[in-house]
């Protein structure tokens, strides 16, 4: 039980992550350019990333479990490492946070600069849309994959990622302007913690290791990841000053 819900947490926080940012360039798409052709360069972004869930996600549970633990626990491992050493740094002021209300106002002065090409469509907000959506798209496919096997239920990671998915769309609808109020660099912090500790866990079984308390020691790590993570913020602090 702690374990799924724990599996739905993180895949809810690192999808919403990535979904924040794809509906920031969509967002500025559509009030400066008009809706439609980001709106169906979403949904085929949307489209194509559904059918590489369904068709991915049958072969991994193939794998032997342990081998897939191992290998796919190492990755999302260092996955997390690489997303928590920057929300580290961000933290402690030795890198600029992301800011999105620029971003936005970015992204809005480009898609006003560039020319619209002749024809029903605006093929430039088509593919920009497209693009932005199928490779922040990616990301949460790898993350409830990964996830969901690893813990056996694919859906309960589907789960998740669909609920960050409505919430950041009807944010993004109610506001219509740059998700700015989003601590995003707070969850990507979190997201960091969630996705160490989880690649901890499944490294460790995948090697044989048995851990006391079965999914409850993922509650012991993420505790712990997020102890040192946040003395290595400390750390980091000191030694910008």
């Amino acid at each position: 039980m702690t374990g799924d819900v724990l599996l739905v947490l993180g895949a809810a926080l690192a999808s919403g992550v990535e979904m924040v940012e794809a509906a920031t360039i969509v967002l500025a798409l559509g009030m400066s350019r008009g809706w439609r052709a980001p709106l169906l360069g979403s949904a085929a972004a949307l489209g194509l990333l559904a059918v590489a869930t369904l068709a991915v996600g049958p072969a991994l549970e193939r794998i032997p479990i342990d081998t897939l633990r191992l290998v796919v626990g190492t990755l999302v491992l260092l996955f997390g490492l690489q997303w928590l050493r920057k929300a580290i740094l961000r933290e402690a002021g030795v890198l600029s946070k992301h800011d999105e209300a620029a971003a936005f106002a970015q992204e809005v002065a480009r898609a006003r600069e560039t020319g619209r090409a002749r024809g029903p469509l605006d093929r430039y907000s088509w593919t920009l849309a497209f693009k932005s959506v199928l490779l922040e798209g990616l990301e949460v496919v790898f993350i409830v994959l990964t996830l969901g096997v690893n813990q056996g239920s694919i859906p309960l990671a589907a789960t998740g990622a669909a609920v960050a998915a409505i919430l950041v769309g009807v944010a993004a609808v109610l506001v219509r302007r740059p998700l700015s109020r989003v601590p995003e660099n707070a969850l990507k912090f979190g997201v960091g913690v969630m996705l160490t500790a989880f690649g901890t866990f499944w490294a460790a079984e995948g090697a044989g290791a048995e851990l006391p308390g079965g999914d409850a020691a993922l509650v012991a790590l993420v505790a712990v990841t997020a102890a040192w993570s946040l003395l290595f913020v400390r750390v980091a602090r000191v030694r910008a000053a």
